[in-house]
């Protein structure tokens, strides 16, 4: 089996671009931007995209080939449709990636930025992406409306460098590579046996991961507690969550397959961690009220057998753009790789 991350040619339909804003009013961000940046971005969005005007989206004739919809809120396919299994909901392929959290005043004239990962189609959305992000914040951000002007989008490359591609002076979108160049290209699966050491033993390795945005992994509707986390519960939700994006919103098969295999290799994985559960309230537009959501920090390290770990990294390594976890679109299950 080769890792569809090889397949793919060293480059991935995934796109990270970085949004400089500068507040024209004094302002506060709240502990975690990810929730209002999302909200104002899905409205906007919604106004700008929206041909027929009806009230909500199901039942719109153009509910399959909106660009609001296929962004924001992507439908299911049809039920039978789908070889493997029914879906009552796919993930969108986008991700709010924030402020580094924490509250933050902001002084009139005060620059601050975020980042919005596009994945698959949704790229080809991007001027209408960015004028509905430039209208989001022209209308205000926050519950006092406070007007933010978009001043600059780069797009981001695989080393983190950031490329202008648009500014206020001039609003025409620059051509760009709106590709992600894998850091893994060539890598196959391979045998889940493991490399051997001198000894006779097999060579062990490991990976550890940042989470600096809570990790919200949940079982039957529940979020998973530190004690109650599992290597396999981890690597489980990145391998569905990329696969499900790549297949539904990148049109590329295999990725299905390659995700159950790594899920059954993590079952071998041990692991060491210094996490803690996080507390953190949002102010929801839709339900009118504050609601309290809860998730991991920390570090979270995976020790396996050499080749294991060999072919689950570059999965995991891909789970720095499209996060993991519940509520993952506005930011959350955000985590680095630790160099090694």
């Amino acid at each position: 089996m080769i890792n569809p991350i090889a397949r793919s040619s060293g480059a991935l339909p995934i796109a990270r671009y970085r949004f400089t804003a500068r507040a024209q009013q004094p302002f506060s961000l709240p502990d975690y931007a990810g929730s209002l940046l999302r909200g104002q971005f899905g409205a906007a969005l919604r106004n700008v995209a929206c041909m027929t005007r009806q009230p909500t989206c199901p039942g719109c004739p153009l509910l399959q080939t909106c660009p609001y919809t296929r962004i924001f809120e992507a439908p299911p396919p049809p039920k039978g449709s789908h070889a493997l299994q029914d879906f009552s909901q796919i993930p969108n392929p986008y991700v709010i990636e924030p402020p580094t959290p924490g509250a933050r005043v902001l002084g009139a004239g005060d620059d601050f930025s975020f980042n919005l990962v596009l994945v698959g189609h949704a790229r080809d959305q991007l001027a209408l992406v960015v004028f509905a992000l430039q209208r989001a914040l022209q209308q205000g951000l926050t519950r006092q409306r406070v007007p933010v002007d978009l001043l600059q989008v780069d797009w981001v490359d695989a080393q983190g460098q950031a490329h202008p591609i648009w500014n206020m002076a001039r609003p025409v979108l620059s051509e760009h590579p709106d590709k992600l160049a894998s850091k893994y290209p060539g890598i196959a699966a391979p045998a889940p046996t493991g490399a051997t050491a001198t000894d006779g033993t097999q060579a062990q390795q490991a990976i550890t991961l940042q989470f600096h945005t809570p990790l919200r992994l949940q079982h039957q509707g529940k979020p998973l507690g530190v004690g109650q986390l599992t290597p396999r519960a981890l690597v489980a939700a990145v391998a569905r969550r990329t696969a499900l994006l790549m297949e539904f919103h990148a049109g590329q098969s295999g990725w299905g397959d390659a995700a159950k295999h790594i899920t059954h290799l993590s079952e071998n994985l041990t692991d060491t961690r210094k996490l803690q559960w996080f507390d953190w309230t949002r102010y929801s537009s839709r339900q009118q009220q504050e609601m309290t959501l809860g998730g991991v920090l920390g570090s979270w390290t995976l020790q396996g057998d050499a080749a294991t770990i060999d072919h689950i990294r570059p999965w995991l390594w891909l789970g720095q753009w499209l996060h993991v976890g519940k509520n993952a679109t506005m930011g959350l299950g955000g985590y680095t790789l630790e160099a090694v």
